[in-house]
């Protein structure tokens, strides 16, 4: 049964890159409070139709929805396919990242993950919000989620932190930007994790680096999909009404 207290009751929201991670539990959470959802999926279609099978088990109402968020033409099929669906978009959440830690992807050259994380990240995040914002304004009004990182404004060394840093940099910026071009209609605040237990910490990570974590971490964990989803809920909400433009960092306190 779901829960009695639904912050998100009839409202309808888009989850891209919900197939797994932290997308999939946000996507879960708000399904849970009472939202329509549509989870976005570019590849993984039998995950994303697993977790809509979850959803719906539970009591929500999900749809799934393919679509290259790095292509203009998929992210207008994805907008109009929601619209079509729901009715109307309260909610868009931009959480497809590429996957450049594990499988193929970490197999690439410098030059390809970086095309890579800059399409998807961020050309991705920008040509969605471009898409909704005004549809949202249109409308009345909206919450916009970007995903950034904790370290960005404090650094990390390595390549693979320099090429996540350039995109979520600029996450960060056009997040604030796009917050003053749509208020006061639309709200528009960004997710920085840090440390978060998905397939990267599971599957690739030295045991040597994942207890340096451990031990550089305040709160002495990593952290869940669904810490991240629990931070994504309280800005989608109206809880959240007087908060744009912000973001919200949800690390254990390892970037202060």
């Amino acid at each position: 049964m779901m829960e009695n207290t639904r912050r998100l009751e009839n409202k309808a929201a888009v989850i891209t890159g919900a197939s797994r991670g932290i997308g999939r539990a946000i996507a879960q959470l708000f399904a849970k409070h009472g939202a329509y959802v549509v989870v976005h999926y570019h590849r993984s279609k039998s995950k994303a139709e697993r977790v809509v099978h979850e959803i719906d088990e539970a009591g929500g109402r999900a749809l799934a929805v393919q679509a290259d968020v790095a292509q203009p033409e998929h992210v207008d099929r994805l907008l109009h396919t929601a619209l079509d669906a729901l009715g109307k978009i309260d909610i868009w959440a931009n959480i497809a990242g590429a996957d450049i830690l594990t499988g193929s992807g970490a197999k690439l050259s410098d030059l390809d993950k970086l095309d890579r994380v800059i399409a998807v990240d961020l050309r991705g995040t920008i040509l969605c919000c471009w898409r909704v914002a005004p549809v949202m304004r249109g409308a009345g009004g909206g919450v916009i989620l970007n995903m950034s990182w904790d370290a960005v404004l404090q650094g990390m060394k390595g390549r693979n932190p320099e090429i996540f840093a350039a995109a979520k940099g600029g996450i960060l910026g056009f997040t604030k930007c796009l917050a003053r071009s749509y208020a006061p209609e639309v709200r528009v605040n960004e997710l920085a994790p840090g440390w978060i237990e998905t397939a990267f910490a599971h599957d690739a990570m030295p045991e040597a680096a994942y207890q340096a974590v451990l031990e550089s971490t305040p709160m002495k964990r990593f952290g869940q999909p669904e810490d991240v989803a629990k931070a994504a809920l309280y800005l989608a909400s109206d809880e959240a009404s007087f908060v744009t433009g912000q973001t919200i960092r949800i690390n254990g306190g390892q970037v202060l």
